[in-house]
């Protein structure tokens, strides 16, 4: 999920909020997952202060309190908590069991049962391309703050992906890629990131920032990349204001109806196939799609 961080004054979250970690306890409880991924804005509007903020209790811990999401959260910073002390979030790691952000960006391996493997490369795309000026406008970044920051998680990036062996190569941020919403596609990843997915055979991209639920996919040299927007966890956003902007038929799956309460995906990896299924904060499950593993060969030609 992405873009779950509630609000900055009383009762610090939203009702979109709150029935999202609802289904997401009971996903959990019927499926079993095994972590979470928290793709950005994490704490609305500006971050947190310091790491005894009182945003972690009010936020996260009362409303993620179900015994279900007591399982490992891993977290990446999105624009609005790059208006705070990004630190401080990492900081809190120590702080909570659960709350797992070692660094502002990481690489995760996981086994899947019947000997496949999932990396995770978790990125932090606000350091990459530069903050927003003024969120609410669909703004987009104008480059990094830090230079030499940008490029050396530039080149750490390239290096993850160039060296992953695994069956299944996922990229998480919080800046989209592709987006027919209110941001639309970010310049900044079409332009560095992008060619990197395709060169090294990324199975998909997972982000939030736009405030809807959104599928698309598009292929470039025989290499197809699936493209999913989860950011629907706190507000929903129904603009389509970039729907010119993505590749011809490359939209799947788009969804943004507040009455249903936002909403999630919940990913299923084997060695055979990798799912990925949408569900609503009113429990209903909205699109499911599949892909297949890496062809590994072709990343050794």
């Amino acid at each position: 999920m992405g873009d779950w961080g509630g609000l900055p004054f009383s009762p610090y979250d939203t009702p979109v909020e709150v029935a999202v970690a609802k289904q997401m306890a009971d996903v959990t409880s019927r499926c079993q997952t095994s972590f979470n991924l928290a793709l950005g804005d994490n704490f609305y509007f500006d971050g947190v202060k310091d790491v005894d903020d009182d945003r972690f209790k009010n936020t996260f811990e009362k409303v993620y309190n179900y015994d279900q999401l007591q399982n490992p959260w891993y977290l990446v910073a999105g624009n609005h908590d790059h208006n705070g002390n990004v630190s401080a979030q990492i900081a809190y790691s120590q702080r909570s069991k659960r709350w797992n952000f070692p660094n502002y960006y990481y690489a995760l391996r996981f086994p899947i049962p019947g000997g496949a493997t999932v990396d995770i490369v978790m990125i932090d795309t606000i350091l990459l391309c530069g903050n927003t000026r003024h969120d609410f406008i669909g703004d987009q970044p104008k480059g990094p703050k830090d230079i030499k920051a940008a490029e050396d998680q530039w080149r750490w990036i390239e290096k993850q992906l160039e060296t992953s062996i695994a069956d299944y190569l996922l990229v998480a941020g919080h800046f989209p890629v592709y987006s027919i919403a209110e941001h639309g596609p970010t310049e900044c990843l079409l332009d560095r990131l992008k060619p990197m997915l395709y060169k090294y055979k990324v199975s998909a991209y997972f982000n939030g920032h736009d405030h809807n639920l959104q599928h698309l996919t598009s292929s470039e040299d025989g290499h197809t990349i699936e493209y999913f927007v989860t950011g629907a966890a706190n507000f929903v956003d129904t603009s389509k204001a970039h729907e010119d902007d993505v590749p011809k038929d490359s939209l799947k799956f788009h969804w943004a109806k507040l009455a249903d309460l936002g909403g999630f995906s919940y990913v299923e990896a084997t060695p055979q196939n990798m799912t990925m299924t949408y569900i609503d904060g009113m429990s209903h499950k909205l699109y499911q799609h599949s892909f297949l593993p890496r062809k590994l060969h072709k990343i050794k030609n």
